[in-house]
Order: C-alpha cells, then structure tokens, then sequence
C-alpha cells in the first residue's frame, strides 16, 4: 500500500488510501499509527474504498501545537477527506481515534455515513482519569520512553503478552518512534476533551461499538451503562483493549457485521 501525504498547517499528514466503493476511514489510538489497521485495510479493500489516516504527531503525520485537541484532529481528518472530494464516509476508531471519529462527526455530521467505535468512549476523562492524565504528562516530559513502555505495558492483559510477544514488541517499538511534541499533545487533547454522549441519542448517523470484554483501559460495565436507552448496537468480543493484536479475527467479523 502507498502512503500519500498532503501538506497541512506547515506540516505533512501521512494516510494510505486502496480500494474502490463506499469509503472506511480508519482512525488508529493513542501510541499508533495507521499500520495498526493494516489486515482490515487489507480485507476491506477488496469492497470498499479504504483510507487509514496517521492522526496528527503519531506516524509520519507531524505536530501543528502543544495540543492537539481532538477537533484539531478531527479538523486534519476533514483536510484529507476534503482534498479527496469524498462526500460520505464510515469512520471507524479506535480508542484515540474512537474520540476523533466522534469529534469529526460533531463538526462535520453531512459527510459521516456512520461511526464504529472500536474500544472508545462518547464520555469525557473522569475527574480521577484527569488526575492520571496529569501524572503521565509529568512522566512523559521527564523521560517519554519509561512512559510509553509502561504505557504499553499496562494496556495489554497478561496472557496476551505471551501469547503475542512478537505483536506486542512491534507494539512498542511504533511507539517509541513517536516524538516527546506528539505524545504530549495527544495527552492533552484526550484530557480536555468534550463529552459527546449527546450524539448516542441525537446524532443524525448510527454509531456502532466494539468492546474488548477484558478491556482493561474501559470497562465493559461503564459502556453499558453509557449505551442505556440508546439505539447503539454493542459488539462484546474477547479481548483487552488492542482487539488488532489480541483478537484480530474477532475484530474482523465484529466490524464487518457493524458495517451492514
């Protein structure tokens, strides 16, 4: 696959782009890059048009400030989507860029066809979670390869550490790549970002989730509750939060089955 990239506020954004018919924009998490999709791309390429974006300061995507707030994410989304001409897409996010994709169709709600959240969340940061996001800032400006490794670290249940070092190692060493600018904005911009639960029950488009059973970044019980009362169709697949790595196949069917 090739990568593009256009220029963007004085910098590149890097996406790759395949396939013809509806469009898929897939949109990685925090500490990842567009490779993250790479099977899916491979997959849905075959029926679809499939674009797989490096989100502002991850990949080979460069920084435009200190943060980058998940409209200014999303704001980078719409320049590629823009610059393409393309009308309607199917988001698809996850974590990070579950929040983005969530952003995008705030902003932009005529060009989205449909979300699918991949282990995300409509709801903003906790009062606690801002207080870690504080800790890990604080961490990250002192030494950002000790954060991203316990980062890495505590994201993947324990078994699947075993079961996919190779996986997890490729992992990390993506994300040691990532400058000390892109993970600090990216901190930032989850930390203050708005709660879009609103768009559960008004959004003009359907959201679909997909959530890891194990995830032990975003409980299953708290999605629940967030989906009460709301026409969101809840996938539940076993695995942690990195379904990509930890359940690929899964994955594979509970997004194929989203997109129907």
């Amino acid at each position: 696959m090739g990568v593009t990239k256009i220029l963007y506020k004085n910098t590149n954004l890097s996406y790759y782009d395949e396939g013809k018919g509806n469009t898929l924009v897939f949109l990685h998490g925090f500490l990842e890059n567009s490779n993250m999709w790479n099977y899916y791309l491979d997959y849905f390429s075959q029926k679809y048009r499939v674009i797989a974006i490096d989100l502002l300061g991850h990949g080979e995507s460069g920084c435009i400030g200190y943060v980058h707030t998940m409209e200014d994410m999303a704001d980078a989304v719409f320049a590629i989507i823009s610059s393409l001409n393309l009308k309607k897409v199917t988001l698809i996010g996850h974590s990070m860029g579950g929040y983005v994709s969530l952003a995008f169709g705030e902003l932009y709600p005529d060009y989205v066809k449909k979300i699918v959240l991949v282990s995300s969340s409509t709801r903003a940061d906790s009062a606690e979670r801002k207080i870690n996001r504080d800790r890990a800032l604080d961490v990250i400006k002192k030494n950002s390869d000790l954060f991203v490794t316990m980062a890495i670290n505590n994201t993947f249940l324990e078994d699947a550490k075993i079961t996919h070092a190779k996986e997890v190692e490729q992992h990390l060493e993506t994300a040691l790549k990532i400058s000390k600018q892109g993970i600090l904005a990216a901190v930032e911009g989850m930390k203050s970002r708005n709660d879009r639960e609103i768009l559960l029950h008004f959004a003009p488009y359907p959201i679909k989730m997909i959530i890891g059973r194990l995830d032990p970044v975003l409980s299953l019980n708290e999605v629940t509750k967030e989906i009460e009362n709301t026409e969101t169709e809840l996938i539940v697949i076993n695995s942690g939060h990195l379904p990509q790595i930890e359940a690929k196949e899964e994955l594979l069917e509970a997004l194929k089955t989203s997109l129907k």
